[in-house]
């Protein structure tokens, strides 16, 4: 695979991080970054970003894993980060079907099998990578757990909101304006918008400036407010995927009690669902997990790792 582009001294991850061209299989062009653990080796994490997301955000919680001995892949979904955009405005966060993520994913586990990544694998998903993630689960991903921080199981609306977007960006897509805006959002970066008092993200400062560092370093990795057509295919995507039943993989889901980004609702609904699940919320925290309090990530950190390491010791023992 091909060097790619890669911004270490942004992501403050381990030192040995690196990234990588790929292509899915109808020929966009990703980015995965890597950061190997050093011995002792618990096997690889692989990290679904949210909307919006990209290799370098993720770079503190690459080290965290590090240091508990685990590898970890992230990739730039299509349409942000590095990878392939798909409107004149690159700003927009378009995408023309949820499903075509599948395609990266498996793009994703090519090259983690290329690189040979140790095992077991396992699944962290935020967000919209936590959405992306439950699909994969179903069609089969390699992976022995998984963890999902924030997951779009649904998507925070008012019942007016909801009974509005529907129409609204179904026609939008009909009538071929599915790459416009959705109503309220622009091509601004959202951290670079809206002050940290004003943010709903996190409640820790630190964390949020790590974001408006890397926004105002590398305006080339940000994009700004979801497309009418991306909006439609999440709400398409969350609703077909609350019928589905949930798949035979031990999984743990947090939530901030504070997130007004995805629906809390939603989110107890599946893990009451899933026979080998784990739902915590927690107390005081807004949606983006891991750029909360040190407190916050550290106890999620912990029974993430408590659920892996039981993958670990079974693979070991099998």
């Amino acid at each position: 695979m091909e060097q790619a582009t890669f911004y270490p001294e942004l992501a403050e991850g381990p030192a040995n991080g690196s990234a990588y061209w790929v292509h899915a299989k109808d020929g966009v062009r990703l980015r995965v970054g890597l950061w190997r653990a050093e011995q002792p080796r618990k096997g690889t994490v692989f990290l679904f970003p949210g909307r919006a997301e990209y290799v370098e955000i993720w770079g503190r919680t690459a080290s965290a894993f590090n240091e508990l001995g685990y590898t970890t892949i992230v990739i730039d979904w299509r349409g942000q980060g590095l990878a392939e955009r798909f409107t004149d405005d690159r700003r927009t966060g378009h995408v023309n079907s949820f499903s075509d993520f599948q395609m990266d994913v498996a793009a994703m586990v090519q090259a983690a099998e290329e690189l040979d990544l140790p095992k077991p694998w396992n699944l962290v998903g935020h967000s919209m990578g936590a959405c992306i993630g439950f699909r994969a689960l179903t069609e089969g991903l390699p992976v022995e757990a998984c963890a999902f921080t924030a997951p779009m199981f649904d998507i925070h609306l008012s019942a007016v909101e909801r009974m509005a977007a529907w129409p609204l960006t179904w026609a939008a897509q009909a009538l071929g304006k599915g790459h416009s805006y959705a109503p309220g959002y622009t091509g601004e970066t959202y951290v670079l918008k809206n002050d940290f008092k004003n943010n709903r993200l996190t409640t820790d400062s630190e964390m949020y400036q790590y974001w408006v560092d890397q926004a105002e370093a590398q305006s080339d990795l940000q994009i700004g407010g979801p497309s009418m057509g991306r909006l439609f295919q999440a709400l398409k995507e969350t609703k077909s995927l609350s019928k589905v039943r949930s798949p035979a993989v031990p999984c743990i889901a947090f939530c901030g009690d504070q997130d007004e980004v995805v629906s809390i609702s939603a989110i107890q609904n599946r893990m009451e669902r899933w026979p080998d699940g784990q739902f915590q919320l927690i107390h005081g925290a807004k949606h983006e997990l891991f750029l909360e309090s040190s407190e916050a990530r550290e106890r999620i950190l912990s029974q993430i790792c408590d659920l892996f390491s039981t993958t670990f010791i079974d693979a070991n023992v099998a």
